[in-house]
């Protein structure tokens, strides 16, 4: 299964929101947190899912963040 990365942040609770999103509509979702442990606003938590997939989840993704403060 190819994977395809949909977003992107620094923010954990950002990346949290989304992934519970897509979690909660049945789109299979990766989190992978590329931050330093140390120094957290040096890398970012990045969220994938199945690249045939991609769009449904862009969907969900794009009409979230209507309700949400954070662009994609």
């Amino acid at each position: 299964m190819s994977w395809e990365k949909i977003f992107s942040t620094r923010v954990f609770a950002e990346a949290s929101i989304i992934e519970g999103l897509l979690s909660d509509n049945d789109v299979p979702v990766q989190l992978l947190n590329k931050q330093d442990s140390s120094y957290p606003m040096f890398g970012d938590i990045q969220l994938y899912v199945p690249h045939d997939m991609v769009v449904f989840a862009r969907q969900l993704i794009d009409q979230q963040s209507e309700h949400l403060d954070f662009t994609v």
